[in-house]
């Protein structure tokens, strides 16, 4: 059979509660494998894991059942994306020679069966987000990056997992709060005014499922998260749907 499906997730926030996490990870690691049969490709677009940063030598420990299985879908031929997010952009090399990944740190666009996607996780498009704009380009910062790599591993982690589960806490708004205020859904509708080909925004970072159409021709999909809704994108004969594992 012909593997023709496309797969989206985001936001596991892997390591975030740890006995929850194993969990979390679990259920992960079973819906990988549930999808593996017809998958041409997955796109992991954001926030994978609840901070990742790669030492030259020291990688944050743990993960091994995800990391295991996605290592074995890109053996076996299925192609595997990570479009960082903001708790995990600080991805090198690590996980592309490890697991066979292809690392994007930067939206990316891609065409399927004459469609277009517009890929990213969401942090820092659109309007508002003004502190976090700042604070992404002091972390994107190779200086500023070098300088974190100099405190030792068992401090820096302390210190941005009490960044992360601030960060997060702050960030959240569960429902929907309508479309002035939706950034994601306004940086849709104002990228698509001069970009008219794009059929389809899949984003993350939100952590709330939807999906919305921009105009006739084009809809936002939101993945929404694994911290409560477990949901995921597939697209598949020319359309992409939301749905719940």
């Amino acid at each position: 059979m012909k593997k023709k499906k496309i797969y989206f997730a985001s936001d596991f926030h892997l390591g975030y509660h740890i006995a929850d996490s194993i969990s979390r990870e679990k259920k992960i690691v079973s819906w990988l494998d549930s999808i593996k049969k017809d998958a041409k490709s997955v796109y992991l677009i954001g926030d994978i894991f609840d901070f990742w940063f790669e030492y030259k030598n020291v990688v944050p420990k743990g993960f091994v059942r995800f990391l295991g299985k996605i290592a074995e879908l890109t053996d076996s031929g299925i192609g595997v994306h990570i479009v960082v997010g903001n708790h995990d952009l600080w991805m090198k090399d690590y996980l592309i020679k490890e697991c066979g990944v292809k690392i994007h740190h930067e939206p990316i666009t891609i065409k399927e069966d004459n469609k277009t996607i517009f890929i990213g996780h969401g942090d820092g498009l659109g309007p508002g987000e003004k502190s976090f704009k700042i604070i992404k380009k002091i972390f994107k910062n190779r200086i500023c990056q070098w300088l974190f790599a100099r405190i030792h591993p068992n401090t820096a982690l302390t210190i941005a997992h009490f960044w992360s589960k601030n960060s997060r806490e702050k960030g959240e708004t569960p429902n929907y709060l309508g479309k002035e205020k939706e950034f994601l859904e306004q940086f849709c509708i104002n990228h698509q005014e001069n970009n008219s080909e794009i059929n389809f925004y899949v984003l993350g970072h939100r952590h709330l499922p939807m999906e919305i159409d921009i105009n006739k021709s084009c809809r936002y999909i939101n993945t929404g998260d694994w911290l409560d809704h477990y949901s995921f994108a597939v697209f598949e004969k020319e359309n992409i749907s939301l749905k719940y594992y």
